[in-house]
């Protein structure tokens, strides 16, 4: 069985929802007091392919404070649905569910790896 990739309407539709959301954070819309100053990326957005889901990656500047933030995020995602279902013009609202994004933290363990002397070495070699 094979994962199909998203269609070019999940890719628009997530692009989207992921700049609604970035206004919501640039904009201290989310009155938390965990999220007060947080500055917050917003990655990447996945949808479902029946739209009515959307998985929101995100990632506190500097990784700081990721539990409380995480939390604060859950307790606020019903505003945010709230908030694309106001400002899109969709069928359905997808239901909001807010993931850490492990992505930085992933690419800076591969960088840390090929850095590694061993490697070097072994990436300088010409066959």
């Amino acid at each position: 069985m094979s994962i199909k990739p998203p269609t070019q309407r999940q890719l628009k539709i997530g692009e989207e929802i992921r700049h609604v959301i970035s206004g919501i954070f640039m904009r201290g819309e989310l009155y938390d007091k965990d999220l007060a100053g947080a500055a917050i990326t917003v990655s990447e957005v996945r949808i479902s392919p029946d739209l009515k889901n959307a998985n929101v990656y995100v990632m506190p500047l500097g990784g700081l404070n990721k539990q409380n933030i995480m939390a604060a995020l859950e307790r606020s995602a019903s505003y945010v649905r709230k908030v694309v279902s106001e400002t899109m013009n969709l069928r359905y609202i997808p239901r909001i569910v807010f993931h850490l994004d492990n992505s930085f933290e992933e690419a800076e363990r591969i960088n840390n790896l090929l850095n590694k002397p061993e490697v070097a070495r072994d990436l300088k070699k010409t066959w």
